[in-house]
């Protein structure tokens, strides 16, 4: 046995003392890789993986969540600066349902689940007030809590005391209410209403208008104003919209005008006086049918004709309709004979009755003001400085005012009166001293110390790879030669062996029997040990 083991002991010597440098070390690498994974998966499954049991706790639940889990012996890890509490996975189901068998947690506010199951006869009624009102503050709080957004609320309520005689004028309640948004949600105007119609309906004589709320950063939530938080967020937020007005006809302006001329040789600057008024109006409206003749659409038509003939014409006739006669006044009743004849029409026209409610945009642009710098060198080959002449900057403003006019016509409210382009744009013509292009116009150039660099690389790689190209000559130059040495070994002649005498050739032929024929051997050893 100890000879096996100091054969297999030299096989793997000789084994790895025949590898490469190479290979050694990938050897040696994969059983340090190996031993890290056996010793890294038992230490991974050693530990005990922990998962959240609660979130979002108050320090008041935490605490007697803590208590229940030490008088268990349950491990547990606190994070989150003690909100959140973590156990054991294959521990959490069954605490979530031993913990709520207990109550637990429990925050200390009273619900309406505390009347009945405190229900005595000996809570007066001043106790039973404050009870009612502090179950009703901790539903509304609740409430609030599962509104998207919202993740924690306080309500206060303040509610005056019944009057005591029917004369007497009932007075109207308040609430205080502050809420824990979500970093970066911003409260949609339908969660708002929700908010303030949610507790106006549930407290009495509660209106809207004695609500406040507000979150844990100080900023209202205005009911008839929910888009601002308040009036300095309003000023913020027409701020913004002046702003990105003037901005985004700055970057047509420049990108029209940089077209043209280039972009580095035009600045442009705008200011825009906004009218953030906004008007609702109704607008009741006739117009005739046929606008060309003034005239409607006919609805009905009475016509009435009357013809007489004889006698005494005239008076058949209407009272003071002759040539000569005073209007109203009875006629001659002496009249010759003569002819009668009226036609009386009555027309009953429709007209087109509009009926309009006009809800105007809540700005509009009331005036622009528009100025133009633009640079009057041009780029030559020499070192010199060439100006624009006359001619060349006259053409330039005209191809600029062109652009500015239609700009300034479009964008102003007609409802202000006439609009003068000319009035509104300044051109000028100056000379560049620290002119940058725009960043969208540039055009990227790769330093020099970055071809360097990379030439250093690429030349470092070629060098590395040489070498490994000659360190693989060497180890097959190395493996050549020891091939060579084992050929060498292994071709040596065997040590002559001396004629065989008259003794080796009758040993071999004992042997010889013993092999073949091991009885007649043993009879022929049994006959000499007799002889002797």
């Amino acid at each position: 046995m100890k000879r096996k083991l100091e054969i297999y002991r030299e096989k793997i010597i000789n084994y790895w003392t025949s590898r490469s440098k190479a290979q050694k070390g990938m050897f040696a690498g994969l059983i340090f890789l190996f031993l890290f994974l056996i010793i890294a998966g038992s230490f991974l499954a050693g530990q005990t993986k922990m998962v959240p049991l609660y979130n979002n706790l108050s320090l008041q639940e935490v605490g007697q969540i803590k208590t229940e889990l030490d008088a268990r012996g349950v491990s547990y890890e606190l994070e989150n600066g003690g909100t959140t509490l973590r156990v054991p996975t294959e521990q959490v189901d069954s605490l979530l349902v031993d913990l709520a068998a207990q109550g637990i947690p429990n925050s200390g506010s009273i619900d309406y689940s505390f009347f009945s199951e405190n229900a005595s006869w000996g809570v007066t009624d001043n106790e039973f007030e404050v009870m009612k009102l502090d179950a009703m503050q901790t539903e509304l709080a609740n409430l609030m809590k599962s509104i998207n957004g919202i993740d924690e609320a306080s309500v206060m309520i303040n509610k005056p005391e019944d009057p005591v005689f029917v004369s007497d004028q009932t007075q109207e309640a308040s609430a205080s209410i502050v809420i824990n948004t979500q970093p970066g949600y911003q409260l949609e105007d339908s969660q708002i209403k929700s908010l303030y119609h949610l507790v106006s309906k549930t407290v009495p004589n509660l209106p809207t208008d004695n609500i406040v709320i507000m979150n844990q950063n100080f900023e209202y939530f205005d009911l008839n104003d929910s888009n601002s938080f308040a009036n300095g967020d309003s000023y913020t937020a027409q701020q913004g919209i002046k702003q990105n007005i003037e901005k985004d006809l700055q970057r047509r302006i420049q990108q029209m005008i940089g077209t043209m001329i280039g972009g580095d040789k035009v600045i442009a600057s705008v200011t825009a006086d906004i009218d953030f008024t906004q008007e609702n109006r109704i607008e009741e409206l006739i117009e005739p049918v046929d606008e060309e003749n003034m005239e409607g659409l006919p609805v009905s038509i009475e016509r009435i004709t009357e013809a007489y003939t004889g006698a005494n014409a005239a008076a058949a006739a209407e009272a003071g309709v002759g040539d000569e006669e005073v209007p109203n006044y009875p006629a001659d009743a002496e009249a010759g004979d003569g002819d009668y004849e009226m036609v009386k029409e009555s027309i009953n026209n429709e007209f087109n009755r509009i009926h309009r409610e006009i809800v105007e945009s809540d700005y509009k642009i009331r005036d622009l003001g528009i100025q133009i710098a633009v640079d009057n060198t041009k780029e030559t080959d020499a070192d010199e400085v060439e100006y624009l002449t006359q001619q060349e900057q006259l053409e330039v403003e005209e191809g600029i005012a062109s652009i500015l006019n239609s700009i300034v016509t479009t964008s102003i409210d007609k409802s202000y009166g006439e609009v003068v382009p000319e009035e509104k744009t300044s051109i000028v013509f100056q000379e560049f001293n620290g002119r940058q292009a725009p960043t969208d116009m540039a055009v990227p150039t790769i330093p020099v110390w970055i071809y360097v660099i990379g030439g250093l690389l690429v030349l470092a790689i070629i060098v590395l790879i040489i070498a490994l190209r000659k360190r693989n000559n060497k180890e097959e130059e190395v493996e050549f030669v020891a091939e060579e040495t084992e050929q060498q070994i292994n071709t040596i002649p065997d040590i002559e062996e001396k004629a065989d005498t008259e003794g080796t050739v009758r040993r071999k032929q004992l042997e010889k029997m013993a092999k073949d024929k091991p009885e007649d051997f043993a009879k022929l050893l049994r006959s000499w040990i007799a002889d002797d």
